[in-house]
């Protein structure tokens, strides 16, 4: 709302200052700058709020190292996350941006689907929450409608680098050429990023294309078929992680930060042309809802690293992993999610490893075995007598290491 209102003063009035809004660096900064403040300054509030409504975590007796402190604490403490990540995008984004637009839905659909289980888990006193059969349903619903818009939206464009001969010959006829005449015109495409391969591009289409190349109108399928899956694996994997204080909203601020470094480079042609990757019109935009998003998470650690006055529940895991995925698949980062995610990706399967194994076992020797003294993995950890602030910080550790990794596939083919 600001930018639009800024555009307006600038346009008819010539405000001064009122330019600095058409910059999406000052923007950013703003959103993160408000993000911060709303987080940590009404977050405070919003936890007495829970407090009183005696929204408290029920524990369960698991053996673990300080556990029974950790009952009573407030949980749903995703409200913080989304209000601090929302208020701020609706002042200063694009409301118009289709990326925007989603991520916005994104936000409010796994949001209500994670307040709807704590709902349950906290008011009914039902331990299991909302059934898993109704938690995938609405997962598949909103990958549906991710993919569907990604894939027919005619505003979601690529463009891709001229072959090196063309670009040899618009050279030829002027050494001064602009970068941005490497590229050609704006396309809809299934093509994304493979990482670590050479050319670094993969196409959807090829998936069917090769029994005939009639079948490409039918590639919409599997693109939504592979984003459900992303949507599903990433937003479970998210809620597995929020285990112990901090790691999920610590672990989760890395990994956006940088897909907010994929996101600003593929929306800069000049960035583009240098890195040699694909230029995606109008995704930069998603620099100001990720810049809004890392500063709601950051402030929300505020309250709950340890010892947390706050958790934030599935309110807040489920809709953490939601964005991360959409914003993968934005970005055309998906298949870099085993890397970035590499945490995510751990704990999910140290559970799959974990139950597999003990049925396993159960099956062919009468008695159930176990791989992991418990799962998920962050628990393993403090069974074996690790605090959990020690797990937590070394958990971030090897978080920016994956991101590290996951940029330098930048320039790695």
């Amino acid at each position: 709302m600001l930018y639009y209102l800024f555009e307006y003063l600038e346009t008819q009035f010539q405000l001064p200052g009122a330019s600095l809004f058409g910059f999406l660096t000052f923007r950013a900064a703003l959103a993160m700058i408000f993000s911060l403040l709303i987080s940590t300054i009404y977050g405070k509030r919003i936890i007495r709020f829970l407090q009183k409504q005696q929204v408290g975590e029920t524990v369960r007796d698991l053996g673990l190292q300080g556990q029974s402190e950790k009952a009573g604490t407030p949980t749903m403490g995703g409200i913080i996350i989304i209000l601090a990540t929302l208020i701020p995008v609706f002042l200063l984004a694009k409301l118009d941006n289709i990326y925007i637009i989603l991520l916005v839905i994104t936000t409010i659909w796994m949001g209500i689907i994670g307040f709807i289980d704590d709902y349950i888990k906290k008011f009914k006193q039902d331990k299991e929450g909302l059934k898993g059969r109704f938690k995938i349903l609405g997962q598949i619903g909103l990958g549906l409608i991710v993919g569907a818009t990604l894939y027919f939206h005619q505003e979601v464009t690529i463009k891709e680098k001229l072959p090196i001969e063309e670009q040899q010959v618009l050279l030829a006829e002027n050494p001064n050429v602009s970068p941005t005449k490497f590229f050609s015109e704006e396309a809809k495409s299934t093509k994304t990023t493979i990482p670590f391969m050479k050319g670094n591009e993969f196409d959807y289409a090829d998936l069917i294309t090769w029994i005939s190349p009639k079948l490409e109108k039918y590639a919409w399928i599997i693109f939504i078929v592979v984003t459900i899956f992303i949507i599903t694996a990433v937003s479970n994997g998210a809620n597995l992680t929020d285990g112990i204080d901090g790691l999920a909203a610590g672990t989760s601020a890395i990994i956006v930060l940088t897909l907010g470094i994929f996101a600003w480079v593929s929306g800069n042609i000049i960035f583009s042309e240098y890195l040699n990757i694909m230029y995606i019109p109008r995704v930069e935009e998603i620099t100001i809802y990720i810049a809004a998003f890392v500063g709601a998470l950051i402030g929300f650690l505020w309250y709950n690293t340890f010892p947390a006055q706050v958790f934030m529940g599935d309110t807040g895991s489920l809709t953490i992993g939601g964005i991360i995925a959409v914003i993968a698949i934005a970005v055309r980062k998906e298949w870099l999610i085993p890397v970035l995610c590499g945490i995510f990706l751990a704990e999910n399967l140290s559970v799959v490893m974990q139950v597999s194994w003990f049925k396993y076992t159960k099956k062919k020797y009468g008695e159930g075995r176990r791989i992991f003294k418990m799962s998920p993995l962050h628990h393993h950890y403090q069974k074996i007598g690790y605090h959990e602030s020690k797990i937590v910080t070394r958990f971030w550790i090897v978080g920016i290491l994956l991101a590290i990794v996951s940029i330098v596939t930048l320039k790695i083919r």
